[in-house]
């Protein structure tokens, strides 16, 4: 390693490399790190050819530095604005238990009387 890097970093680097467990990127003449597929964007990457090549510039994190093995993890996703997840609120959630009792008013019943409720119902 040439420079020594520290955790935490903000960095520019040339992809060198993609091999389908992440993408390594030159961060100087001497050294280069791995971005690996989980730290390519937020959710999920199939292919990291989607979303770099060879040759591309991009700006990455320093996650872990191991100056022994000589080894640098980054992050690209890092450095990226966190999708907003509408599905996830601060409402307090339900229990399983509440969330049966709203679906069916008269809570748990044996098959064979739900099957007559469903039958009568159903209009046969």
């Amino acid at each position: 390693m040439g420079k020594k890097y520290e955790v935490g970093e903000e960095l520019t680097g040339k992809v060198t490399g993609i091999q389908p467990y992440g993408a390594f990127v030159a961060l100087d003449e001497e050294t280069q790190g791995l971005v690996h597929i989980s730290e390519i964007t937020y959710g999920f990457v199939r292919d990291i050819n989607d979303f770099l090549a060879v040759g591309d510039e991009v700006k990455v994190k320093v996650l872990e530095v191991d100056h022994d093995a000589g080894k640098i993890s980054l992050s690209i996703r890092a450095l990226q604005e966190a999708p907003n997840n509408h599905h996830k609120t601060n409402r307090p959630r339900k229990s399983l238990q509440d969330r049966v009792k709203e679906q069916d008013a008269e809570g748990f019943n044996s098959l064979k009387d739900k099957l007559k409720d469903w039958i009568d119902r159903s209009g046969y």
